[in-house]
């Protein structure tokens, strides 16, 4: 095939053979790059989807070729219709839900949504919210098991709730490795159709007592987790829970019995298929039946804190964080390969940060297999993450509409776009955010396609603005420019904290490790001084430039700053609360530096005690006035 061949069949595989680089250039592709991800895609195998998405009040198009089939249409409630019919019709407009429409042998779903995502402004109903951000694993309590759960979460949150906020954004709680406690980055999950055992409190299920007898010793009281460590004492202890549990409820077929056996009848074949997977995978003799017993834990575990955030007043309670991808030998991609990636990996192309680009060394779904399974993988992994939520973020929401993939052991500059069914896929969000009364934040950040964003904004779906990024030049751009539909935030996990970015603790720590430039290092005091200028011009900050070792000035500036902007919500991690100065994760390290095990020092119902704390939760407060 030469090489135009190879990029028409490109093209027609949704294969972008030019792009736009970070400099506004255009690049192209080379056919050999194009012929390797084409073979991984395969998209000749594909069959037609058996869902077609649409939204309520507008015709659906059927793209029939035959001419008058007899065919029946059954609504969601129940209601059908006899229909007939003909190449180019199109069904009128129907309500909202998912329906069926049958013609001869064939079935397709029809998944029609509102026009767009149930918002913030809809839930507060024009008033300006704020809430928090937080690693789950970084909360402390009293006798906890040497990591954040979902009781630190419901402290933490009935915490601030008391303090006027109506949100907690929590980092990834997708199943990991049971197996191999080595990986504990929650951003490259085995499966994010489950949640990671880990990170739940079953004394929410199972109650204090039990749970009491079943653990052994305390856990060790550090500043940073040893996962393979707290890992091994955690499921020690959440095996003996299951080994009392098959005598005196399983057998006896107590009220408790009967829930889980309820839990693993509506989990199906996805759930048994997760539990065989781990228990072939576990390498300790572990039944199938007691990693289905973990999940029961961790779905009412986690369901208890949300309804626990909710009843203490906040009109959101718990945003889960959605990961853009997933380790390709996990749970997920093996019981389902056909609905991801094979040969792919997915990252990102070479930009002024990264002039090799970036493989993340994690698969995700494939448009075609997607398609071809009427998205169910995709409606599945939504669902999972509204549950027990009353929101959700999408991790790169720009992998709605398209990704950077590339081959296998091929450098990311040998990748190319891979485009998404993105009408499709935020149909679908946009169904199930009312249907779960959940809303939606896209996380926006990095190469934006044109258009992108104003799509969101018309789809309901907010972006994030982040204080480091919100800048013109040499110049940070005050509250008042700031996007109105954008999650408003001082930073996020993979950025310096406030106080570490005035302090310069971030260029000391990557300087150590290579990573930092001279010209950081040299332009750090004018952008503190510019920073410091636009606190000054929003009457969030006086008097002269605060030394770098004066975060405190700089923290409270920061957060006022974030509080003033016109978004519905703002979002403070937790770290720039309590004034930290570590952030906890450094993109493009692993052993390096200690990502994703920080602990805060004080317990999840403490943190927000502090004069510090207290005194910044009263500034993202103020802004509801």
């Amino acid at each position: 095939m030469n090489d135009e061949a190879v990029r028409e069949r490109a093209k027609q595989a949704g294969i972008a053979v030019d792009w736009i680089d970070a400099a506004d250039r255009q690049q192209s592709v080379s056919p050999r790059s194009l012929a390797r991800i084409l073979d991984a895609l395969a998209p000749d195998e594909v069959n037609p989807s058996t869902l077609l998405t649409g939204v309520v009040g507008q015709p659906i198009e059927l793209h029939i070729a035959d001419q008058h089939r007899p065919a029946t249409l059954e609504l969601e409630d129940g209601t059908r219709q006899t229909l007939r019919l003909r190449a180019g019709d199109a069904l009128p407009p129907l309500p909202m839900g998912y329906h069926k429409l049958r013609y001869g042998d064939d079935e397709v779903t029809l998944a029609v949504a509102p026009r767009r995502c149930l918002t913030v402004g809809d839930i507060a109903q024009g008033q300006k919210i704020w809430g928090l951000a937080v690693q789950v694993y970084s909360l402390r309590r009293k006798e906890d098991d040497g990591i954040g759960d979902t009781t630190s979460i419901e402290l933490l949150a009935r915490a601030a709730a008391r303090q006027g906020a109506d949100a907690v954004a929590l980092s990834p709680m997708h199943s990991l490795f049971p197996a191999d406690l080595t990986r504990y980055s929650p951003y490259a999950p085995s499966s994010r159709l489950f949640l990671n055992p880990l990170l739940i409190d079953p004394t929410a299920v199972l109650g204090r007592d039990r749970v009491a007898a079943a653990t052994a010793e305390a856990a060790p009281s550090t500043g940073l987790i040893d996962w393979p460590d707290v890992g091994r004492r955690k499921f020690a202890m959440l095996r003996r829970l299951f080994d009392a549990f098959a005598i005196d409820d399983l057998a006896t077929d107590s009220a408790l019995g009967r829930s889980f056996r309820q839990f693993v009848a509506q989990g199906g074949d996805a759930l048994d298929g997760h539990a065989r997977l781990e228990a072939e995978q576990g390498g300790w003799a572990a039944p199938i039946l007691y990693y289905a017993f973990l999940q029961w834990l961790a779905a009412g575990a986690l369901a208890a804190t949300q309804a626990s955030a909710r009843n203490a007043g906040m009109r959101i309670g718990l945003i889960s964080d959605l990961a853009v991808g997933l380790d390709r030998a996990g749970a997920e991609a093996r019981l389902r390969p056909r609905d991801f990636l094979g040969g792919l990996s997915i990252g990102a192309p070479p930009d002024m940060f990264n002039a090799q680009g970036q493989d993340w060394g994690l698969t995700t779904f494939s448009p075609h297999g997607l398609r071809a399974s009427g998205f169910k993988a995709f409606i599945s992994m939504v669902r999972t993450a509204m549950r027990s939520a009353g929101g959700v973020r999408i991790d790169h929401a720009m992998g709605l509409r398209r990704l950077w993939v590339l081959p296998e052991r091929a450098p990311p500059t040998e990748g190319a776009y891979l485009t998404y069914p993105f009408e499709d896929l935020t149909r679908l969000l946009a169904l199930e955010s009312h249907r779960n009364c959940a809303i939606v934040i896209g996380e926006d950040l990095g190469t934006v396609p044109e258009g992108f964003r104003s799509r969101l904004h018309d789809l309901g779906i907010a972006g994030m603005d982040v204080l480091w990024f919100q800048r013109e030049q040499d110049r940070f751009l005050p509250p008042d420019k700031w996007r109105d539909d954008a999650a408003a935030m001082t930073t996020t996990h993979d950025l310096p904290t406030v106080a570490g970015w005035w302090k310069g603790s971030d260029l000391q720590t990557r300087r150590a490790l290579g990573r930092a430039t001279a010209d950081e290092a040299d332009n750090r005091p004018q952008e503190r001084a510019a920073l410091w200028q636009a606190f000054v011009d929003a009457k969030v900050g006086a008097g002269p430039v605060p030394a770098p070792e004066e975060t405190d000035r700089a923290v409270d500036g920061a957060v006022d700053f974030v509080a003033q902007s016109p978004g519905s919500l703002a979002l403070v991690p937790l770290e720039d609360i309590a004034g930290l100065t570590e952030q906890p994760n450094l993109p493009g390290t692993t052993s390096e530096h200690p990502n994703w095990r920080r602990r805060f020092d004080l317990p999840a119902d403490e943190i927000l005690q502090t004069a510090d704390a207290r005194r910044r939760l009263a500034l993202l407060d103020g802004r509801k006035s």
